[in-house]
């Protein structure tokens, strides 16, 4: 159906790509918009990782140029410019034509030309920023918003003009719903050993992996281990070997193993470690470095250490030894991080309030 026919009837626009965890919580909300009667559809780039994504979900997908925005010295900072003012362009005739009544921009460089064009055509827009300090993309993006949905109370102080909202992360509700006893008999785990999920995020972490499998001998005296190593990061070798899965992402059956994991042990981006947080799992953040990236984990990371929910393990001080005492202690101790995710997370609706806030944006228009 196309959406510009649907006379009265409330739409919206989402955008957001480069990883899964500018995408998922997109879907969080468009699965509660779309049970009400919205019609969604989603602007990201021709390539990135969330074409694949929502074109899934069989909502309306439009791609446009995007230019990637590098605060270093690159050759393609002479030519991404140009992509980007295309990408103004592309996304401006978009929105032409779908004539939504509000943009939702979940971050990443894809965003940045939507949320110009949707500003250029007064179409309201609100932001999500996941991060303690706002990315890049989101800095630029900011001035251009009526709101900024924030995941940290911490980030209120980062976001300039009053539009901060403290709302945490829009999570999918299937997550809610995982079976743990199916992801054990598939997995061919037993009843009497807890079980570890180990994530380097989707593109799995060379450090994570190698310490996870230097500690495997001794892990598996303890734990069952279910380990998403990222694309093309399985070890043959370990192929089979009983109490230890891995595999490269997981796209079917992730809550069912989410149900079955007692701790988890996990890079520090924010969507991943708010869907534990809302799961109440214990965890140990590695988070990654600052040497090779502008900190944001990190700050994550003490940020959860400080509320009681998680463990970090610096990845500098990563090796075997220092996993496997880690793990032993979050799991001896898991209680009490439980206890204090449960005190955070009970009645705390994100998903509730990022849709109150589009709702109230969009009848502003009207």
């Amino acid at each position: 159906m196309n959406n510009t026919s649907l006379i009265g009837r409330n739409k919206i626009v989402f955008t957001g790509g480069g990883s899964a965890g500018h995408v998922t919580p997109n879907l969080a909300l468009i699965g509660e918009l779309r049970k009400s009667g919205w019609a969604v559809d989603y602007i990201g780039s021709a390539e990135g990782i969330e074409r694949g994504i929502v074109e899934g979900t069989g909502i309306p997908f439009h791609a446009i140029s995007s230019g990637k925005l590098r605060r270093y010295i690159d050759l393609k900072n002479l030519s991404d410019p140009f992509k980007v003012v295309k990408g103004v362009w592309d996304a401006w005739r978009v929105l032409g034509r779908v004539k939504p009544d509000v943009v939702f921009s979940k971050g990443g460089f894809v965003t940045v030309p939507v949320v110009i064009a949707a500003k250029l055509r007064g179409i309201p827009v609100l932001i999500h920023e996941s991060d303690i300090t706002p990315g890049l993309a989101n800095r630029i993006s900011v001035p251009l918003a009526g709101k900024v949905c924030v995941n940290f109370p911490e980030t209120v102080k980062h976001i300039k003009g009053n539009k901060a909202v403290y709302t945490g992360l829009p999570i999918r509700r299937e997550l809610f719903a995982g079976k743990a006893d199916k992801a054990r008999m598939e997995l061919d785990f037993v009843r009497t050993r807890p079980v570890v999920l180990v994530m380097g995020g989707s593109l799995g972490a060379k450090s994570i992996n190698q310490a996870v499998r230097e500690a495997l001998p001794e892990l598996l005296q303890d734990f069952q281990v279910i380990h998403i190593c990222g694309k093309g990061n399985v070890d043959e070798a370990l192929a089979g070997r009983r109490g230890y899965k891995q595999v490269e992402f997981i796209t079917v059956g992730l809550a069912d193993m989410l149900a079955l994991a007692d701790v988890a042990v996990s890079r520090a981006g924010a969507t991943s470690i708010f869907e534990f947080l809302a799961l109440r799992k214990p965890m140990l953040l590695i988070p990654l470095s600052r040497n090779v990236s502008r900190g944001d984990q990190v700050l994550n990371a003490e940020s959860f250490a400080r509320r009681g929910f998680a463990q970090v393990l610096e990845e500098e001080e990563l090796n075997a030894e220092t996993l496997l005492a880690r793990v032993r202690d979050l799991y001896t101790n898991r209680s009490a991080y439980a206890a204090a995710m449960e005190q955070e997370a009970a009645g705390f609706d994100a998903t509730g309030k990022i849709v109150g806030l589009i709702r109230e944006a969009a009848e502003s228009r009207k």
